[in-house]
């Protein structure tokens, strides 16, 4: 009989029922297994109830959410899962057998950090937004930086996430990046395992992969003004080193030919300057971070609650 382990799996969608399948599939061979399954759906439809209505033995649950965004998607995750120990993966990813296993020692060991792990590319890397295949473990607890986490593959206090603010609901992408930087600037620890593997899957058009390069770059950009303007030079560093990415993806277009969808670089000069800007003028004086809601006392992380009376507010 497979083991259930106190572990709560948060899985944001936007409606891709194929991909969620194939993720419930790779979640029902894990062996030890987690005790719950949250699916927070942003899809505004009834295909992905579908979907976990077949997966009731994972013991999923669905969790609509009625707003858009990733910020709010996890921030609803957090506050909906019945455990302090919270793994994360995303829609269109596939997980290891172990994966659940593997985080829960990582969590057991050091109970008080995030571990962030091993994402490989599930067929073409060229048509893989995002992965990192690194066999050698790292830790980043006292790095200032915000590259470090991976959230289709990391596990997490609940409530020490939820104590540090959350993720910025206002962010138009790349929210993790700016939760990284502030949970180590914070002071909190980070690592990096490999063996807790997952694999992210391609299914953009060519078209929506330019465009997400794009989206990704304004985000980034949106995170490097919201620091900037408390006063953290800090991140001149990155947005110039960003910048010159851009300035290479340029010239390996106009040079070698490479075409937008294949390179992230080259999506950089056309969304980094305009989320600097969104985020000059959004961060200026003010600004309610939508983070600042979730930032009450927790209880401590001593023990497990009661997975049957304990209910969250809707974000």
């Amino acid at each position: 009989m497979t083991d259930i382990l106190p572990i709560s799996v948060v899985v944001p969608t936007i409606g891709r029922p194929q991909l969620l399948r194939s993720l419930f599939d790779s979640l029902a061979r894990c062996d030890p297994r987690a005790s719950e399954v949250v699916v927070v759906d942003q899809s505004h439809g009834d295909e992905v109830a579908s979907v976990v209505r077949d997966f009731a033995g994972l013991d999923t649950r669905l969790v609509r959410c009625s707003g858009r965004g990733e910020g709010l998607a996890r921030n609803v995750g957090l506050r909906e899962a019945h455990h302090d120990v919270v793994l994360w993966t995303d829609d269109d990813c596939t997980v290891a057998p172990d994966w659940v296993g593997r985080a829960s020692a990582h969590m057991t060991k050091d109970p008080g950090g995030i571990v962030t792990g091993r994402v490989l590319p599930g067929s073409d890397p060229l048509s893989t937004p995002s992965f990192k295949d690194d066999p050698v473990p790292h830790d980043y607890t006292g790095d200032v930086y915000c590259f470090a986490l991976f959230p289709n593959n990391m596990a997490v206090n609940r409530w020490l996430a939820l104590a540090l603010g959350g993720f910025d609901e206002w962010l138009p992408s790349a929210p993790d990046n700016d939760f990284c930087y502030r949970w180590v600037r914070a002071g909190n620890r980070l690592r990096y395992a490999p063996d807790m593997l997952v694999w992210h899957h391609d299914w953009r058009t060519p078209d929506e992969l330019e465009r997400l390069y794009v989206e990704y770059a304004r985000g980034q950009g949106a995170v490097y003004a919201k620091h900037l303007r408390r006063g953290d030079l800090g991140m001149l560093r990155p947005a110039t080193r960003d910048l010159y990415s851009g300035l290479r993806g340029l010239a390996a277009r106009v040079v070698r030919g490479r075409p937008p969808w294949s390179d992230a670089r080259q999506g950089v000069l056309r969304g980094l300057p305009v989320g600097l800007l969104q985020g000059w003028r959004a961060y200026g004086p003010g600004h309610d971070t939508v983070p600042g809601r979730l930032q009450r006392t927790p209880p401590p992380p001593t023990r497990e609650r009661d997975t049957k009376t304990d209910t969250a507010s809707d974000g």
